[in-house]
């Protein structure tokens, strides 16, 4: 199996995949667009995106390509970021001057950076941040990545661990061309739109409501040229083929003016 990523190899989307795929051969993607292009193209079989974290939020960007390419949610899995401040081999910690990575990753270790005193920059991703520290030399400089980014591109590891939450977990999905019948405790993710109307959204929510069906995850989005306009998603415990799942669908689509299955998969769950 061949797996597309965002990022440069040591990036966490590429931990994210040796965990939950295994052993595969893994692509490196510039972008998240790339990665899907990679996926609906069949230059890979599968993809994983991150899509949430649980200190920043929602990736929106993710979110808005699951819309625009017809692929399947397949998989989703929870990834413990563990962030590392990384340097050139030789340096002292008090040498350090600047802090460069991903805005997310700067984010999240902004307690331990203030306590550090330094400059920080962002870049494109977190292991490309420990590439480009070990091209440039400066020993000013230290980046933060994970522990393999190290690994792969020999650099030195100043401390670990310096996340300033320890629950600090990044949700992935993995999407592929083809959908999946789940056999064991599922989750479903659909998108969908309404009528702006007074109501409407209650009558939405209400066809899960009233089958107890356990929605997780709630998320709109605008809808790309009709401004004030929303797409909602919706994460919920299910699969697509149990028949109150398919009642509470027949239901909303009697409210929605549009509506999408984004996939049916195994559940995962945190630890």
């Amino acid at each position: 199996m061949k797996v597309a990523f965002q990022g440069e190899p040591g990036a966490y989307s590429e931990q994210a995949a040796f965990g939950y795929f295994g052993d595969v051969e893994t692509l490196p993607c510039e972008s998240f667009d790339s990665v899907f292009d990679a996926v609906t193209s069949g230059q890979c079989e599968t993809g994983l995106i991150p899509i949430e974290n649980s200190l920043a939020g929602s990736i929106h960007q993710n979110y808005d390509l699951l819309l625009r390419h017809d692929l399947h949610i397949v998989g989703e899995y929870f990834l413990r970021v563990r962030h590392c401040l990384i340097a050139l081999p030789g340096v002292e910690k008090a040498e350090i001057r600047k802090v460069i990575s991903h805005p997310q990753a700067l984010g999240q270790c902004a307690g331990y950076l203030r306590n550090l005193g330094v400059k920080t920059e962002p870049v494109y991703d977190t292991a490309g941040s420990v590439k480009m520290l070990k091209a440039s030399g400066e020993r000013a400089t230290a980046a933060i990545a994970s522990k393999r980014a190290a690994e792969i591109y020999a650099m030195q590891i100043l401390q670990e661990g310096i996340e300033d939450n320890d629950e600090n977990f990044t949700r992935f999905l993995a999407i592929t061309s083809q959908p999946v019948v789940p056999d064991v405790e599922a989750k479903t993710s659909i998108v969908f739109t309404l009528k702006n109307q007074p109501g409407a959204l209650f009558k939405a929510m209400s066809v899960f409501a009233l089958r107890d069906i356990d929605l997780t995850k709630i998320e709109s989005r605008p809808l790309a040229g009709t401004p004030w306009n929303y797409l909602f998603y919706i994460d919920f415990i299910g699969a697509i083929q149990d028949v109150t799942i398919q009642k509470a669908l027949d239901h909303l689509g009697e409210y929605s003016l549009m509506l999408r299955v984004l996939g049916s998969y195994p559940r995962s769950k945190v630890g």
